[in-house]
């Protein structure tokens, strides 16, 4: 059974950092491509990013250049830096199974961009 426990979220100020991490497990995580998605308040999932086991990456346009994801094989750990951040960040972050994020994802962590 594929689990997964984000956390990491909270209350950040326009322009600040925040780290997401999910840990992973249930399923091989080495091989597996995983992704982050997100829902801002009132709105649908939106796939944000997503890395391959060799670490190649996918990002939405609203978060290039801003946001990086990274994963740690040996700790089945996913991670999310949040860089620059903006109000239209706000929302649940859930970390997910597959390139699309298609195949099981956890309960969420609740991010916070305001002043």
């Amino acid at each position: 059974e594929v689990q997964l426990v984000e956390s990491g979220g909270g209350l950040v100020q326009p322009g600040g950092s925040l780290r997401l991490s999910c840990a992973a497990s249930g399923f091989i995580f080495s091989t597996s491509d995983m992704s982050w998605v997100r829902q801002a308040p009132g709105k649908g999932l939106e796939r944000i990013s997503a890395i391959t086991p060799g670490g190649a990456t996918y990002y939405a346009d609203s978060v290039k250049g801003r946001f990086t994801v990274s994963r740690d094989n040996a700790k089945n750990t996913l991670s999310l830096q949040l860089n620059s951040s903006k109000t239209e960040d706000t929302g649940i972050y859930f970390c997910a199974k597959g390139w699309y994020g298609e195949a099981g994802r956890g309960q969420g962590t609740q991010v916070t961009v305001s002043s």
